[in-house]
């Protein structure tokens, strides 16, 4: 969602893929966060795993050429790609900070 994992108040995010370096409503530091590759792995993963079926799909069921199977399957898996990276480092910066990796202090929100 882009939010604070800490708060869910402030945004977690200044730009696309750049953490913020604290949040603006409980002032929680990011700058301890390194989520690195994992992020598009996942995002790589979930991608293939969701156009695999798509793809034996058309190729079995309508014949097309090599440049029509790309011009359908590339597109699609830019966009989810695209769709898929910014939550997915969301989720490996909520992660870290849950559970107090890399710098993060362990603590959990009041309930």
């Amino acid at each position: 969602m882009g939010r604070c994992p800490r708060c869910a108040a402030g945004p977690l995010f200044g730009r696309w893929l750049k953490p913020l370096a604290a949040c603006p409503a409980c002032a929680v530091d990011w700058t301890p966060q390194q989520a690195d590759d994992f992020p598009a792995y996942l995002s790589i993963l979930v991608t293939g795993h969701l156009l695999a079926p798509v793809l034996i799909a058309l190729v079995r069921d309508f014949e097309l050429g090599p440049g029509a199977l790309a011009a359908i399957i590339l597109p699609l898996a830019a966009g989810l790609m695209m769709g898929l990276l910014q939550p997915a480092k969301g989720a490996v910066i909520a992660l870290q900070w849950w559970h107090g990796l890399h710098g993060f202090i362990r603590e959990r929100r009041e309930v």
